[in-house]
């Protein structure tokens, strides 16, 4: 027994003794000795007892010690409250037992300290906890304080409400280094990585002083840019205050150098560090992953268990090769083994990161085994498996699982809504996307230029063009060049080749500097417009201006561009010309055009070359017997049909989507399945009865020639987009707007069949089928028949 011999002492000889206990054994005899010394009610006495209880993680005791007290004063109060900081509700109710219980009034310690508990607590109604908290702060005064408000800023960056924590931030009239650094932290960790650039500048321009700290997070958000020229900015800031060699800036050196592609650079930074500790270790691993270079992370990560370090989650998310998974199918099976056996599996991180490799290597089953067995669902893993869905196709299953987030509180960040963005614009669900687009505005995350970017594709590919624009113009210079992609490739689908080329000019006197993409989505508007010269001066431009080497999608552009505006044999120079070997997609454009312009001849030249390149396409064949039928050579087409029946390839059926009050309907042609049904079909009767009266005769042409022409028109009848049109005119109010989404180019008859519903409904109804857009309206479509 350590105090056996104490017979009476005072206050400083027991406080030494806390202070230096070394387990929570020792604290159990010096609190004996307390009491045998009557030192019980002595405040200071207790606190550090309580204070030294809290560190040993002893919270059952801590309270046990504080129950005891008679009359606890506030700084008592406020230790618990700290201590407990790891249980909120605990927290809570000790601070409930202040307001209520005593007379004591909470001062800014108190707030800062109950409010830091519910920081990122993961349990459902934790953010309106640390809401009605904020309010509470707000009527005692404490609103404005800094202390108070560096919590308020983190626990509002924690449950992803950027637009409250900038107010809060606003609200301090005198925001010191801490505050600073909470708000750019917080962005930083919300992926608002060029907000929390703008944020530092506002910090040095205002003279602010910075440390270590500041410059550290605002190089992770650097890195997270992948913006070099700023980062070697900062970087020589930082050797001007003094602060380059501090190993935790020189660790975010490293991984902003891994992740602009210089391990070289990042490798020699390393090797500034005179002891690595394992944080500079898990960089330079992951340095060498994210670029691919496997073989070097697992020798640093065999050196690394060799010098003795115990290894971390996050050595092990460092490991697994997210961004270059393909390949690696091998290597993250090896690693998840070696997760699952030092149970490295369960841990959120670990978990989240083999989830996003198996979803890119579309082994989604894996990915969701791994997510459902997951003990603790983070935001970084609900946003992992959503993402997973929305890379794979599987768009129903991202707005479900997205759903299922809703139901239990979790909120999402700029990473989730640009899934969920993504999922809706390829669905075309915009019911769902301006519901997601009020979740952006109620959460503040219209700043964010990702998730800005994400809603001018989603209403792009909506065929809401018009909602697209003005969104576009609010980003003013904070544009990147995904948002000016993503504008011209909007207008390029909707057919709008003139828009397309204004905004490439504007984009060109922005200052941004385009991409492969970029020059693709013009030339698509080009060839979607029938821009020749336009197409042709693009193509020059790509090449000889800005350096580009053409891929082969360019080069089928091109083909397009000339095939489409009647120009085959140019067409035909051009792929004779092409510096590389021309593939399906050079020849699949010129097949596509000689069906446009009923060109037999050179159509048999394309899909012989196409037959020969990819002869388990079906769709080449589909398509070279109608151009057969077309010129009425029934004998060749029905050659070419018994053909794909002979090698059994398997036709994509083709399929509409609507979306009526919040719910996707699938029709297939000649369905009969819906519940609807009866009343769909007896809609397309009236509506063929009304149009034959206008002028309408059904396009035929295509149809099977060994079949009568009124069966041909039953077959046309009931294409998918028809039965999807008169679902929408019986569910729709009238004069609303009919939206549907085929899978398929939509077909002759089925473009004069809408034009004809339009004029004669006077509704307003948007295709979307394989390759655009298309508006209907009084009997006219967008595209002018160009398509």
């Amino acid at each position: 027994m350590i105090c056996r011999a104490i017979v009476q002492r005072d206050r400083n000889f027991f406080i030494s003794f806390i202070k230096y206990s070394a387990t929570l054994s020792h604290l159990h005899q010096i609190h004996a000795q307390i009491i045998h010394n009557n030192l019980v009610n002595d405040a200071v006495t207790i606190t550090k007892l309580i204070q030294k209880s809290l560190d040993f993680k002893a919270t059952a005791q801590a309270k046990h010690i504080f129950a005891t007290v008679n009359s606890p004063d506030l700084f008592l109060f406020n230790v618990l409250i700290k201590g407990l900081r790891n249980s909120p509700f605990e927290s809570l109710y000790v601070y409930k037992c202040l307001l209520h219980k005593t007379l004591l009034n909470p001062d800014n310690f108190t707030y800062s300290f109950i409010i830091a508990a519910f920081s990122g607590s993961r349990s459902p109604g934790s953010d309106k906890i640390g809401m009605l908290l904020h309010g509470h702060a707000i009527v005692s005064g404490f609103g404005s304080d800094l202390f108070v408000g560096s919590a308020l800023v983190d626990m509002y960056a924690s449950f992803s409400k950027i637009r409250h924590a900038y107010k809060v931030f606003d609200g301090i009239p005198e925001p010191d280094t801490v505050v600073w650094n909470t708000i750019i932290s917080g962005l930083v960790k919300n992926c608002c990585f060029d907000e929390s650039l703008q944020v530092f500048r506002g910090m040095v321009e205002r003279m602010t002083r910075f440390d270590s700290t500041t410059l550290a997070v605002v190089l992770s958000g650097v890195a997270e840019l992948q913006e070099i020229s700023t980062g070697t900015m900062v970087q020589a800031l930082a050797m001007k205050v003094g602060c380059h060699f501090h190993k935790h800036v020189l660790t975010c050196l490293i991984s902003l150098y891994s992740k602009c592609g210089d391990t070289l650079t990042a490798r020699s930074l390393f090797g500034l560090i005179e002891k690595p500790d394992l944080i500079a270790y898990n960089a330079m691993i992951s340095g060498f992953t994210c670029n691919n270079e496997s073989e070097l992370s697992l020798q640093l990560f065999k050196e690394l268990l060799f010098s003795g370090y115990k290894v971390s989650s996050s050595t092990i998310v460092g490991l697994i090769p997210v961004f270059y998974p393909f390949g690696h199918l091998d290597l993250t099976r090896l690693i998840h083994g070696f997760c699952v056996k030092l149970s490295f599996h369960l841990n959120s991180s670990v978990s989240t990161a083999l989830t996003t490799v198996y979803s890119r290597l579309n082994e989604i089953e894996f990915a969701r085994k791994l997510f459902d067995e997951s003990p603790e669902k983070t935001l970084a893993s609900w946003n992992a498996m959503i993402s997973g869905y929305a890379q794979n196709g599987q768009t129903e299953m991202t707005i479900s699982l997205f759903h299922e987030m809703q139901k239990l509180d979790i909120q999402p960040n700029p990473v989730t809504i640009t899934s969920i963005l993504s999922a809706c614009a390829q669905l075309g669900a915009l019911g769902l996307g301006k519901w997601v687009h009020d979740l952006i505005k109620k959460e503040g995350f219209e700043s964010n230029v990702y998730v800005s970017t994400a809603l001018i594709d989603m209403y792009t590919k909506c065929g809401s063009i018009d909602e697209a624009r003005p969104l576009f113009d609010k980003m003013g210079e904070e544009k990147n060049v995904v948002t000016w992609n993503a504008m011209i490739s909007g207008y390029g689908l909707h057919g709008h080749g003139r828009e397309a080329l204004t905004v490439y000019d504007e984009m060109m006197q922005s200052g941004v500097g385009p991409t492969g993409v970029t020059f693709l989505s013009v030339l698509y508007a080009c060839s979607h417009a029938g821009l020749v010269e336009e197409g042709e001066r693009i193509f020059h431009s790509l090449v000889y201006d800005h350096g580009f080497e053409p891929k082969s999608e360019h080069y089928a552009c091109m083909v397009d561009i000339l095939g489409r505006a009647g120009k085959l044999d140019d067409a035909v120079d051009f792929i004779s010309k092409m510096p590389i070997e021309p593939g399906p997609a050079e020849w699949g454009a010129l097949l596509g055009a000689c069906m446009i312009h009923k060109n037999a001849n050179l159509a048999r030249l394309a899909s012989g070359r196409l037959f020969e390149l990819d002869p388990e396409n079906v769709g080449y064949h589909v398509l070279l017997s109608n151009i057969y039928s077309t010129n009425h050579n029934y004998a060749r087409a029905a050659s070419l049909r018994q053909v794909v029946k002979r090698k059994n390839l398997a036709k994509t059926p083709g399929c509409t989507l609507i979306e009526v009050k919040g719910a996707a309907h699938v029709f297939t042609s000649g369905d009969r399945s819906h519940p609807q049904a009866k009343d769909i079909y007896t809609m397309l009767e009236k509506l063929m009865g009304r149009m034959k009266g206008v002028g309408y005769l059904a396009e035929t042409v295509t149809a099977l020639h060994d079949v009568e022409e009124e069966e041909k028109e039953l077959m046309v009848r009931v294409h998918s987009e028809k039965l999807a049109i008169a679902f929408g005119l019986i569910m729709l109010e009238e004069g609303e707007e009919i939206r549907i989404i085929k899978n398929l180019r939509v077909c002759l008859d089925c473009h004069k069949f809408t034009k004809f519903v339009s004029e004669i409904t006077r509704r307003v109804i948007v295709v979307r089928d394989a390759n655009r857009f298309h508006r209907f309206e009084n009997g006219e479509c967008s595209c002018g028949d160009y398509w």
